[in-house]
């Protein structure tokens, strides 16, 4: 199915899948389950896009104390090619060696920064990626990998601790080297498609997030 069609895109799948209408029914209501089709009320069923707004916080959301979504900036800084050491091997499934894509971004409330990301990237997936690329487009960057790469990140397993804002952090954070930040370490799970035939593919391959978010005059909290 393309993403912007909804479906039934073709109304003789239970015939072309030699299955019952019930098992497509149950398909459906899983894929939704999964993020991977969304319902829209009096419209359809769609393909699930990052290039729809409301996608904009389904990994990663931040409110405010009176529980108002905020909407941050992304702010690209650093992109450089590496080499996988063992743990980020063992973490994005390659082999140690392989090679990968690291980048930096800031995300800002205004004019107050509130995260800091170091995103671990399959180079495989994103052959060309470059700062170059990732500051060229309006769009945010989870819709840049699904436009450009025909990548689309459909689930994240995440696990939050308290930590201390190290050096690096406390500088893009402009709060004080040791303050208390909440980590979030993050696997995220993508399905790509080829751009000529569509065909899906739930890789093996994942991407790795470093997520620190700092506190912002006391206004932010995490909503998970």
């Amino acid at each position: 199915m393309e993403t912007a069609t909804s479906y039934p895109a073709n109304p003789n799948w239970p015939e072309r899948f030699g299955v019952s209408q019930g098992t497509v029914r149950k398909a459906i209501d899983e894929l939704a389950n999964e993020n991977l089709l969304v319902r829209r009320q009096g419209k359809g069923t769609f393909v699930s896009t990052h290039d729809d707004p409301r996608s904009f916080f389904r990994f990663l959301r931040l409110a405010s104390n009176e529980g108002e979504l905020l909407r941050l900036q992304s702010i690209p800084l650093e992109c450089w090619r590496a080499k996988a050491g063992a743990d980020v091997a063992r973490t994005l499934a390659l082999e140690p060696g392989a090679p990968i894509n690291i980048v930096r971004r800031l995300m800002k409330f205004g004019d107050e920064p509130a995260v800091f990301d170091e995103i671990y990237l399959p180079g495989e997936l994103f052959p060309d990626l470059s700062l170059d690329i990732l500051n060229s487009v309006a769009v945010s960057m989870y819709s840049l990998f699904e436009s450009r790469y025909a990548v689309r990140i459909i689930r994240a397993e995440e696990r939050l601790r308290a930590v201390s804002a190290d050096r690096v952090s406390a500088e893009l954070l402009q709060v004080a080297e040791g303050s208390p930040c909440c980590l979030s370490s993050a696997s995220r799970t993508p399905m790509t498609a080829s751009p000529w035939n569509g065909v899906a593919d739930f890789t093996r391959l994942r991407i790795f997030t470093i997520t620190t978010i700092g506190v912002v005059r006391g206004k932010v909290s995490f909503a998970g």
